[in-house]
């Protein structure tokens, strides 16, 4: 259970950090545009969110590759097994069943989900910020 726990915890950190360099650029950049914003609002505004929205959804995407490299690294799924596939599953709560980690691997199933929430939560919480600044500075409200 100790392998499972620092395997996790290694892989839920190095995803941490990737999605805190993206939000930080997300952040960033809807700042710098927000404040040279030219265009009609509501267009502006779609753009962003587009934007935003797309950035994150390749970075939960890189995030479910970390896993599924991870449990490629310490064989966490039966050989045959599609590996990004597993991760997603796991990752979004989806939970089929159809594929289930081998013995002594079961842990990090559980801990991919509860990465995974956390990180959905984090990405809802930095939407709706940008979502906020860019109706804000672009006068939207009004």
């Amino acid at each position: 259970m100790l392998k499972e726990m620092a395997v996790g915890a290694a892989v839920g950190a190095c995803n941490i950090v990737i999605h805190a360099l993206v939000m930080a650029v997300v952040l960033w950049v809807t700042r710098l545009v927000s404040a040279k914003a030219r265009w009609h609002p509501w267009l502006f505004l779609i753009a962003v969110m587009f934007a935003t929205v797309s950035v994150l959804m390749i970075a939960h995407a890189s995030e479910v590759i970390v896993w599924s490299v991870a449990y490629a690294l310490v064989d966490a799924a039966p050989a045959g097994t599609d590996l990004v596939y597993f991760a997603f599953v796991n990752y979004t709560t989806l939970g089929y069943g159809d594929v289930v980690p081998v013995e002594g691997w079961r842990l990090l199933g559980p801990m991919t989900a509860m990465n995974g929430v956390l990180l959905f939560g984090w990405s809802t919480a930095v939407i709706f910020e940008v979502l906020r600044r860019s109706m804000i500075m672009n006068d939207i409200l009004s």
